[in-house]
């Protein structure tokens, strides 16, 4: 019945009005989609790369290529997680300092696979400790535990490791406030230090 209506109200025409002006917007707000490989997640900008994973493309490479024996799926399903997949996910926590469901969210992943992606890269990465985390080796030990207690009172240190603020739920209670952030979220404080004892 609405195509007889559309006939009789324009005879002259061979198409619905209706249907070539909504084919003449679609024209106009048509969005070219580019679909990227899920595969890979260096297929990204560098840009978008160095703000996800605060590594450059040539750096998460290279830990990829390090890391590649220690973490490479076994497994034959088509589902399993590459390599690259893989590093991607743990360095995007380890720089965010985000939830894992957050960083699956974002990779389209359950919270169980994130956290074994994170397990496996971190042991992965703790092999090479010795590698690339060196003390200077000019000062003795006692020299250094010295210096490090005479700066912060802080007994058998010879060497920190940076530090980072952990994200916490805001904790019940009067200190509430003690939980908050220069960024105004709740967080700890986390800082490593490496103990040597003689």
């Amino acid at each position: 019945m609405g195509k007889s209506v559309a006939a009789m109200s324009c005879p002259f025409l061979r198409e619905q009005p209706v249907a070539e002006g909504a084919r003449i917007i679609r024209r106009a707000f048509q969005i070219n989609r580019v679909l990227r490989d899920r595969q890979d997640p260096l297929a990204q900008r560098e840009s978008v790369i160095v703000e996800r994973y605060r590594f450059s493309r040539e750096g998460v490479i290279y830990i990829m290529n390090l890391l590649e024996p220690h973490i490479k799926c076994s497994t034959r399903r088509s589902r399993a997680l590459t390599t690259a997949q893989t590093v991607c996910i743990a360095l995007r926590f380890f720089a965010s300092g985000t939830f894992l469901y957050t960083i699956g969210d974002a990779e389209n992943l359950v919270k169980s696979a994130v956290c074994r992606a994170i397990r496996k890269v971190y042991l992965a990465l703790k092999q090479f400790l010795g590698v690339f985390v060196v003390f200077p080796s000019h000062l003795r030990p006692q020299v250094v535990k010295q210096n490090f207690f005479a700066i912060a009172g802080f007994p058998n240190v010879i060497g920190a490791i940076d530090c980072t603020h952990i994200p916490i739920k805001a904790p019940p209670g009067p200190n509430e406030g003690d939980f908050v952030n220069r960024k105004g979220v709740h967080s700890v404080n986390v800082q490593v230090s490496y103990y040597y004892n003689l």
